[in-house]
């Protein structure tokens, strides 16, 4: 449903941009640490066709000064843009509205390596099941908490059961859950 273009070679990004283009398919966006090593016009050209927009803050900063593009004008290209913020959690631009979502509490941070990944991934499972802006957005946050928990960007690990309950013990209830161990 949702093409994900996330950081790798950037000629291999640029061939991604085409062939989604070329196949009217549509893409999730997430040019990442490549931005540096991409040329103004390829990133113009990767969100210019993106049905979605995923970078850190930082990233964020870049991209605009890189395109020249405005925030307002990216929410007129894009559906939905999520830009993580680290230990200050996210934003969510969907829908001509900005929704927060605040960091999931981790005691003992041990690798933040892959922990946008984890984010990412979070978010999006919560987006193909159809779940409001914030719950996809709440299940990302939790996604890296596990992730910056554990050394390594693969090394996390939970049962959809734990993952539910540990959710519901910071967020509380929500019925929706329900529908990820289907």
């Amino acid at each position: 449903k949702l093409v994900v273009i996330s950081p790798n070679d950037p000629d291999a990004m640029n061939l991604y941009v085409t062939e989604c283009g070329q196949m009217n398919l549509p893409y999730l966006y997430d040019p990442s640490q490549q931005i540096v090593r991409m040329n103004a016009e390829d990133i113009r050209r990767g969100v210019e066709g993106a049905y979605a927009l995923y970078v850190n803050e930082y990233e964020y900063q870049l991209l605009q000064k890189h395109t020249g593009f405005s925030q307002e004008n990216i929410l007129n290209i894009v559906s939905f843009l999520v830009v993580t913020l680290g230990a200050d959690g996210a934003k969510i631009f969907a829908e001509g509205k900005e929704f927060y979502v605040p960091a999931f509490p981790v005691d003992n941070i041990i690798d933040p390596t892959g922990v946008g990944d984890a984010f990412r991934g979070g978010f999006l499972r919560g987006y193909e099941m159809g779940f409001s802006w914030e719950l996809c957005g709440k299940i990302g946050s939790l996604s890296a908490a596990y992730c910056l928990e554990q050394n390594g960007t693969q090394a996390h690990h939970y049962s959809i059961e734990e993952f539910i309950s540990r959710f519901q013990d910071y967020y509380g209830e929500d019925k929706n859950l329900q529908q990820l161990k289907k």
